[in-house]
């Protein structure tokens, strides 16, 4: 019996001992382990690089929080677990969950300080059983370092899609959304944008929200070309500073010393997004009596520049049944006046179909009087970003444009061997100079035939870039249409633009992480109820009672002996 009780308080002895090496090797040696099958709580080496740099205190509040349906209940668990991988980084990064409906007096102040703070809500109907309820929900973070504030939006907005379906894509879209507003806040402005003027180009107006959204991580301003007339060498001096060129939308044609000048600034190094109309064509010049416009070619003088570089825009318009929708009055004016939804043929709607970074997990691309893009053979690699649907096909120019297009009902079968044109293409590699063994517009004593590594994205619609205004003149979202109340997601695109064209650190390539979320079946809960209720609840608490009166069987059995 002495022997048993000494061969008890070894074993007991032996345990403490390697529970209390285990815990002192813990406390030196710390490490999380990821069993999840797509591994989606294993950081990126990118998001580990942010988060490493992080030296000061580092705020998140999440303001999912309170009583919503299952699926934003699993976005709040997927938010949480991932906010601890960033904090087990670096304890300097500080989060906590806020509901702010919490207070129900203050509960209509609190949606119009959000409202103006620009974290939309949304309305969801919480069903349990057959009874619904109206919740409002704020799928938002708000990442704040020191003095800097950064958005992080948690649901991705997707037309069509149901909130099961946003929240996978979305909890795909949660490292990125974090690490890039860690990024945003912790790490100062480097880079330095500009927007091109003195060729008909966008208005600021038409591109605020864009300016506004690039400001949070870069330094963005004006930069005019009109200055190349007089002193092109200095001009071009000047434009070196800058790391990346946007061309929104010019009209006028450029002259060759502008083209030599954005040429050289290409072939040194600078990154450049065209945003080019080929066509001219509006859709207010078809709000006339007649309804209808001439769209004809229109000439920048950007053709041989873009052939030197691999790629040509086509002075054709894409004609496409996938498309989004334009609101025309009907009826009699005045108060009887109606607007109804019609399919706007000239309008696709652009989904992407590869897995490059920059359109990885994006919804619907909203395209004006797109043309087609060809590319062209030389060493350049292209990549098709976007293209049209295979239900497409080309309308050459010149051509009359009308209204009545949409009472067009064409036939899938007239689009056979046809569609899939590109409208979007990144450019990559050593560019040539369009100057190459030709005479110089000007004399440059720093001129280069071959330049370093380098990319640039072409894009054959001017107007993805651009956003619509209220009826006070204010700048709405971009991607939002006021008239079919759809958002679309151009502006999300024309971020990963910017951002891959700039990106050092690899950030955009997180886009590109696929995580694989099972999704409930609802109906076949609801139809098993109580069956689901007896074997999520019942049976496990009934697995523990037999697991107990058994354990205590043996034992009595046992030392009663």
């Amino acid at each position: 019996m002495m022997s048993a009780s000494k061969n008890n308080l070894k074993k007991i002895a032996v345990t403490l001992l390697f529970v209390v090496v285990l815990n002192f090797a813990g406390h030196f040696a710390f490490q999380r382990f990821d069993l999840t099958a797509d591994k989606r709580y294993t950081l990126s080496e990118t998001s580990l690089k942010i988060v490493s740099e992080v030296k000061e205190p580092l705020y998140i509040d999440v303001f999912l929080e309170g009583e919503f349906p299952g699926e934003f209940k699993k976005l709040q668990t997927e938010t949480q677990q991932l906010l601890e991988e960033f904090k087990a980084e670096n304890p300097n990064i500080i989060f906590q969950f806020v509901n702010p409906m919490e207070d129900e007096e203050q509960q209509d102040a609190t949606i119009q300080s959000f409202l103006e703070r620009g974290l939309t809500p949304v309305n969801v109907t919480v069903n349990d059983k057959g009874q619904q309820t109206q919740e409002v929900v704020f799928p938002w973070a708000v990442a704040t370092c020191g003095d800097r504030v950064v958005k992080v939006p948690l649901l991705k907005n997707m037309m069509g899609a149901s909130t099961a379906e946003k929240v996978i894509s979305s909890v795909q879209h949660l490292e990125y959304a974090f690490a890039n507003a860690i990024n945003t806040v912790a790490k100062a402005k480097q880079k330095k944008v500009i927007i091109l003027n003195g060729n008909g180009e966008l208005e600021d107006r038409y591109i605020a929200n864009f300016i506004t959204a690039v400001r949070e991580n870069y330094y963005i301003g004006p930069f005019t070309l009109d200055s190349v007339a007089k002193s092109p060498n200095e001009t071009l001096k000047y434009l070196k500073k800058y790391d990346l060129a946007i061309i929104a939308k010019p009209t006028e044609a450029f002259s060759d010393e502008e083209k030599q000048v954005l040429d050289q600034f290409i072939i040194n190094g600078g990154k450049t997004l065209w945003l080019v109309d080929q066509v001219n064509m509006e859709m207010d010049s078809l709000y006339n009596e007649t309804g209808t416009n001439l769209a004809f070619p229109r000439d920048l003088g950007l053709n041989d520049m873009f052939f030197k570089y691999g790629v040509r825009i086509r002075p054709d318009l894409i004609f496409d049944l996938q498309n989004t929708p334009i609101a025309l009055a009907t009826g009699e004016q005045g108060s009887a006046t109606q607007y109804t939804q019609y399919p706007w043929f000239y309008s696709p709607m652009v989904y992407p179909t590869t897995n490059n970074p920059i359109v990885s997990n994006l919804d619907g691309i909203k395209f004006d009087f797109a043309s087609p893009i060809e590319l062209l053979g030389n060493d350049i690699k292209k990549t098709v970003l976007l293209q049209s649907s295979k239900v497409s096909r080309l309308v050459g120019t010149p051509s009359q444009v009308s209204l009545e297009v949409v009472s067009l009902r064409p036939e899938p079968k007239e689009f056979a061997g046809k569609g899939n044109y590109p409208v979007a293409v990144l450019l990559e590699g050593q560019f040539h100079s369009m100057y190459e063994n030709r005479v110089l517009p000007f004399k440059d004593n720093t001129f280069k035939n071959l330049g370093k590594a380098n990319k640039m994205i072409v894009v054959s619609d001017g107007d993805i870039i651009k956003n619509q205004l209220d009826k006070n003149g204010a700048p709405l979202e971009l991607g939002y249409d006021k008239w079919t109340n759809n958002l679309y997601a151009n502006k999300e695109f024309m971020m990963n633009c910017v951002n891959y064209l700039l990106d050092d650190n690899g950030l955009i390539n997180i886009r590109s992480k696929e995580v694989d979320l099972p999704i409930l079946d609802k109906q076949k809960v609801y139809d098993n109820y109580t069956y689901s209720q007896v074997v999520t609840v019942a049976v496990p608490i009934v697995i523990l009672l037999l697991f107990g009166v058994a354990f205590t069987f043996l034992r009595k059995r046992k030392y009663s002996k």
